[in-house]
């Protein structure tokens, strides 16, 4: 029997448009980005890497599918039962190479099949494409950025979101659980670890974590990884992150790479350690005083440099020896 299954190998097919009025489709801006994909040689990176055993029985490609998932999510589409009425727009049929729409069962058994294996698979499939355009980019310095947000709309929107982030769900999804969580208490999440390039605004890589992850957790391998795949054009790396990654392990990781790093302090009793230090004032800025010190805690193989800086918040008046004095209030960063 003659084989009539359509493939898609290397190239997602671009489809010519017309502004005819027939076949209207809300999904029009695609072609172009399919047109992007196949320049990056995406589509058939994919298909090199998830194999399709055909059968009989078989009627669509693991990279079909995936891909589907690639465009419905640019669309916005996140549910399953959605991308699967997404794929029989006539438009996505087209580019995918569709006789029908992939029906939700299809979706779900070869996400499943793939399992973590295949996730990991495709995480290191992303990371090779992001060292590839961080290569393009020419630079040869960069930031990279693991803080933490938790309103991670928002900081998509200014493009500034940096490191992990906290995400909700609802029912018993597989990996979530109990953890700090600041918009639904209680809640069941899930808590990923993601690391940024500033310079770029681009995700460079991330690390699926279930919702009880701390922040610290796994961030020696995961920047290990991250290592392993910057290009060489990358002489110089500040790392950036938040104090929920202020650890002596982490430090010691950073400096055997070299790389410079700023991490936000996390003290105990911060007022008491700043209050002994001797401040020196900011030429032209009268209410901002900075101070540097050697420091050194439990469980760290050397001391490190602390640097902080003292702003005055506001001037307040207080009774001394029943005489009215102006104070300054200050608030210490560090």
């Amino acid at each position: 029997m003659k084989n009539t299954k359509k493939k898609l190998i290397s190239q997602s097919k671009v489809v010519k448009f017309s502004f005819t009025g027939s076949n209207i489709t809300k999904y029009s801006g695609l072609n172009a980005v399919a047109k992007y994909m196949n320049q990056q040689n995406i589509v058939q990176s994919i298909s090199s890497s998830f194999h399709t055993v055909w059968h009989n029985a078989t009627r669509f490609g693991v990279n079909q599918i995936l891909v589907a998932i690639i465009l419905s999510s640019i669309s916005g589409i996140s549910r399953i039962c959605r991308i699967a009425a997404f794929s029989g727009a006539g438009l996505v049929k087209a580019l995918l190479k569709l006789d029908k729409a992939i029906n939700l069962n299809a979706i779900s058994t070869t996400l499943k099949n793939l399992g973590q294996i295949g996730a990991r698979k495709l995480k290191m499939l992303l990371l090779s494409k992001n060292a590839r355009w961080l290569q393009e980019s020419g630079l040869g310095s960069i930031t990279l950025d693991a803080d933490s947000p938790r309103k991670i709309s928002l900081r998509l929107s200014n493009a500034i979101l940096r490191g992990e982030t906290v995400k909700s769900v609802y029912g018993n999804q597989e990996g979530a659980e109990k953890g700090y969580n600041t918009t639904k208490k209680g809640a069941r999440s899930y808590h990923p670890l993601l690391i940024f390039v500033s310079e770029m605004k681009r995700l460079y890589h991330t690390w699926f974590r279930t919702g009880s992850a701390y922040t610290f957790n796994g961030i020696v391998d995961f920047l290990k990884e991250v290592s392993t795949r910057l290009p060489k054009n990358i002489i110089k790396v500040l790392f950036r992150a938040d104090c929920g990654f202020f650890a002596g392990g982490l430090f010691d990781l950073l400096e055997s790479f070299g790389w410079d790093y700023l991490v936000k302090v996390k003290l105990n009793n911060p007022e008491e350690l700043l209050h002994s230090q001797t401040w020196a004032g900011v030429e032209g800025n009268k209410d901002v005083a900075i101070c540097e010190f050697s420091y050194m805690t439990k469980g760290w193989s050397n001391p490190r440099i602390i640097k902080a800086i003292r702003i005055v918040k506001e001037y307040v008046q207080v009774s001394y020896l029943r005489q009215q004095q102006i104070v300054p209030v200050y608030q210490d960063v560090c």
